[in-house]
């Protein structure tokens, strides 16, 4: 059975453009298929500080001859590049040995347009090394490496105590360990170069000339790009990636998950190219040589869009879940050492009501375990410390209602209450005391007044 031979030629050259992205070489995509000269992908490479162009004829095709070694070579004799350039046939079958004699007098005669010939044995061999399918022709994404799930230099637990510093009325240091596990999601950061012309009888009439950045969630269904911030902390951490060992990170964490990927690298390299062509097009205005206004949909060509690489790697996604007596507070992230984007934040959540964010003061209460906003934290009238609404007991005092940690000290301070002097007793509410004091000063001038006294 010939190695990918349900594919078409077309297709061939797509399993290639990304066998060579995958081998280092840079700028790599495809020529105009209509009139290739000769050269279905090209390609560039740095050797010794020195850039070179490399152009590829690919043939899907059991035997090649010397022929097409030949052409190869006047194709590349004849390919516009500022800098040293060479050859190479790619093939699924084999070479003749005429092809294969060519191409070594190429070399032997230090040829400035050296040839370099890749039958079917060097693929199988490629195949082991960036896994390549052979049987449907498919690059699978295989991925080994991961952005840290957590700073090296601090413990695990470093986040979650950060945010729990903003609470007031609770010592971070004093919280229980909380429940952590990670679970790796699959990424790709993909870099596309666009490069278009549009052009009516007038001249040019819209140009693109673009280098696209971007990642995308990578699992099971359709690719969706990522955030922007989530983007950032990709692409500024793919230099400081790590082994993706699970057995090392499960003594760190409780649990521990890998998702996979759920694209092949053809498939998401489509997609890419999908998507950035239907961000790029736009419609233009532009008046004729008759004066007239027209407007035209400039929309590139496939051809017209260059994936130059797409980076597998595995985002960590952190889930901490701290237990306060009643009440449990999830802490979530994607994280890289030190570095994360937080998913939910249910520390800085009041839980009586739809308060959020980190800009509010929010305060602990001791009684309940409950993390409160302003307006659902009360002070305890017997111990004089933070109680929340939602367990405190309550009773009116001079018309102003108080708040007891428990039925227990409520009753404690009837007793008290019920000893007060009425002075004492109305200083319960001050407001009200101060208003009474208020009225009573102004009821007595009016009677001096009333009076003749003044």
């Amino acid at each position: 059975m010939t190695v990918l031979d349900d594919l078409s030629g077309f297709e061939f050259e797509d399993v290639m453009e990304d066998v060579f992205r995958n081998l280092g070489y840079e700028n790599v995509r495809q020529a105009e298929r209509t009139a290739d000269e000769g050269r279905d992908v090209i390609m560039e490479e740095v050797v010794d500080g020195t850039r070179r162009a490399v152009i590829v004829e690919c043939k899907h095709t059991g035997t090649v001859g010397r022929p097409v070694v030949q052409k190869l070579h006047s194709a590349v004799a004849t390919f516009d590049f500022d800098g040293p350039k060479r050859g190479m046939v790619a093939t699924t079958g084999r070479f003749t040995n005429p092809a294969k004699e060519y191409a070594e007098r190429l070399q032997q005669n230090d040829d400035p347009y050296p040839i370099e010939l890749l039958d079917g044995d060097a693929l199988r061999e490629i195949a082991d090394e960036i896994g390549l399918d052979l049987y449907n022709g498919r690059i699978e994404i295989l991925c080994d490496e991961t952005l840290r799930p957590y700073d090296p230099a601090a413990d695990v637990e470093a986040p979650v105590l950060e945010a729990f510093r903003d609470i007031e009325n609770i010592e971070a240091a004093s919280l229980p360990t909380s429940h952590s596990q990670v679970t790796f999601r699959p990424v790709v950061a993909i870099t596309a170069d666009t490069n278009a012309v549009f052009e009516t009888s007038v001249g040019v009439i819209h140009r693109i000339n673009d280098r696209t950045q971007f990642v995308a969630h990578a699992e099971r269904g359709h690719p969706t790009v990522a955030d922007d911030d989530v983007a950032t902390l990709v692409s500024g951490n793919l230099h400081a990636t790590v082994d993706l060992d699970s057995e090392r990170f499960a003594e760190v964490f409780d649990k521990v998950n890998e998702r996979r990927y759920g694209q092949t690298q053809t498939e998401y390299k489509e997609w890419a190219v999908d998507r950035l062509q239907d961000y790029h097009t736009t419609t233009v205005t532009y008046t004729g040589d008759n004066n007239v206004t027209y407007n035209k949909t400039c929309e590139p060509n496939l051809s017209d869009i260059s994936v130059q690489s797409i980076e597998p790697v595995y985002l960590p996604e952190v889930q901490q879940t701290t237990e306060i007596q009643e009440y449990s507070y999830p802490y979530e992230y994607y994280a890289a050492g030190p570095s994360r984007v937080t998913l939910e934040d249910g520390i800085h959540r009041c839980v009586h009501c739809e308060t959020s964010g980190v800009s509010e003061t929010y305060t602990y209460c001791p009684n309940c375990g409950a993390i409160a906003c302003d307006s659902h934290i009360k002070t305890e009238r017997l111990e004089d410390e933070p109680v929340c609404t939602g367990c405190a007991a309550t009773e009116r005092f001079a018309l102003k209602t108080k708040y007891f940690y428990d039925e227990g000290n409520l009753e404690a301070f009837r007793e008290e209450y019920a000893e007060m002097p009425l002075h004492k007793k109305a200083m319960e509410n001050k407001l009200l005391a101060g208003g009474s004091v208020v009225v009573t000063l102004l009821v007595l001038i009016g009677l001096v007044v009333v009076s003749g006294i003044i």
